[in-house]
């Protein structure tokens, strides 16, 4: 594992508290890394309030337009990255779906800027550790599903304060075996292949309370890595 990221944010959590589909790895990376889509990374829907015409981009560097985005509508928020917007809405003529400046928008939450920022840095940094199949405390369940896929051994533990429990995951590396021996003809040695055997080769114990990694507890044949921290993620009130 990598260096620690650390951050403590009062937030409630946005994604359930149990991982789901977990035997399918969905992956939350797209094919841009600057680009967050929140359809797997928030519970409800964001909506923003369009308060000015504003011109909607094809591309999120805005170099070929698509049109305007009419004024005084509701629209949801699809994607993002750190200066643009994607939302789908009516347009000055017809419906419109693209990228849009954020001066066009406004949210009736207080700070709420400031927490979308550290929502999309957040599922930036959720999305590399999911690339490099990593785990870090701070992730929810879902988001080690997608990263490690299903468990290996679970254990749950539910109480009237809410849920804990561990997920176990076991490394595994396929030996080969091989036999020698003599060739009856030539008395030459070589070896032949004999069977394979699955050996053990690290372990990683997941530990949560209510959907949130909690804890970590590693071992590997080369050793232990650093624990990574992460923002828990946020939820946005409309």
């Amino acid at each position: 594992m990598k260096s620690v990221i650390a951050a403590t944010f009062g937030f409630a959590l946005a994604l359930p508290l149990t991982a789901r589909a977990i035997d399918e790895r969905k992956s939350l990376l797209d094919d841009d890394p600057e680009v967050v889509y929140l359809e797997n990374v928030v519970k409800e829907p964001i909506k923003l309030k369009v308060i000015k015409e504003a011109p909607v981009y094809s591309d999120k560097d805005g170099n070929h337009r698509l049109g305007f985005l009419r004024a005084d509508q509701t629209v949801e928020l699809e994607g993002m990255t750190a200066k643009a917007y994607r939302v789908r809405g009516k347009g000055t003529k017809y419906g419109i779906a693209g990228w849009v400046p954020p001066w066009a928008f406004s949210h009736p939450e207080k700070d709420f800027v400031a927490k979308l920022k550290k929502l999309y840095e957040r599922q930036i940094v959720v999305n590399e550790i999911i690339k490099e199949q990593g785990i870090a405390i701070g992730m929810t369940l879902d988001e080690v599903a997608q990263s490690r896929g299903r468990p290996t051994k679970t254990s749950i533990r539910r109480t009237a304060k809410g849920e804990a429990g561990s997920w176990e995951y076991i490394d595994f590396d396929e030996v080969k075996h091989y036999i020698t021996r003599i060739d009856p003809v030539s008395g030459q040695a070589y070896r032949q292949f004999s069977h394979i055997t699955r050996e053990e080769t690290g372990k990683t114990v997941v530990e949560f309370e209510d959907g949130l990694v909690t804890a970590l507890e590693e071992s590997e044949n080369n050793g232990p890595g650093n624990v990574r921290i992460i923002v828990p993620p946020l939820v946005f009130q409309w």
